[in-house]
């Protein structure tokens, strides 16, 4: 009995640890939404931020380590996570029927994840290494307004701009499940206050990843 409390402990320990770590990149996709939203409005605005956010050194050398590992620690902990409920389904004695028992965004958490796991290789070689290679292997000076002429170029080619789009569609489909499942797993359940959650975490889910969608048709468009 003690060796099955200590598994439950460990499994629950794992969910809400899961769970921190998606709090955790839902803020910071607020922040990244945000910012990028201003290249739309304004230029100048957007090169003001991305160049404190680039050349900063409390958010290059502490909160982006943080920002990666947190990114690593929830795409491992999800794979972990899923191969031990599959492996903990009673498969051998009744088939299981998910369509019954969850949405298809919850039983397919692995496979937009794992796409999301590709659009972030893709991302980080889009905008990460040229940014590193810039600063510390080429050693240029520091120019404050390049960012945005980058991004620019970024969203000129249709099949990337195509990448974007399709990945936030992923996005969506992800944070679907994870919003609300992410405040379950913390154990934050009460009648009054989940049914709220539950409408937050819609809006937050489609709003997010429409916006990034925008901003990148918007770019792609205007130049045409």
């Amino acid at each position: 009995m003690a060796k099955k409390s200590g598994f439950i402990n460990t499994s629950i320990a794992r969910k809400v640890a899961m769970a921190l770590s998606a709090l955790f990149l839902m803020v910071f996709l607020v922040q990244h939404f945000t910012i990028n939203f201003t290249s739309v409005v304004s230029p100048e605005t957007f090169n003001e931020l991305s160049h404190f956010m680039g050349t900063n050194p409390v958010v290059q050398f502490l909160l982006q380590p943080v920002l990666m590992f947190g990114v690593v620690f929830h795409f491992v902990m999800g794979f972990i996570l899923t191969i031990r409920n599959r492996k903990a389904r009673p498969v051998k004695y009744a088939k299981y029927n998910g369509a019954a028992h969850s949405s298809w965004t919850s039983r397919n958490m692995i496979f937009s994840g794992l796409f999301l796991l590709f659009f972030l290789g893709f991302h980080f070689n889009d905008f990460w290494v040229p940014a590193m290679l810039y600063k510390y292997i080429e050693v240029n000076p520091e120019d404050p307004n390049r960012y945005y002429t980058e991004l620019l170029h970024m969203f000129e080619n249709p099949w990337r701009t195509g990448v974007y789009v399709l990945s936030f569609v992923f996005l969506s489909l992800h944070l679907l499940h994870g919003f609300q499942s992410s405040f379950q797993s913390m154990g934050w359940n009460h009648p009054k206050y989940t049914p709220i959650v539950e409408k937050l975490g819609k809006f937050y889910a489609i709003f997010i990843p429409a916006g990034f969608i925008f901003i990148a048709l918007f770019h792609y468009i205007n130049h045409l």
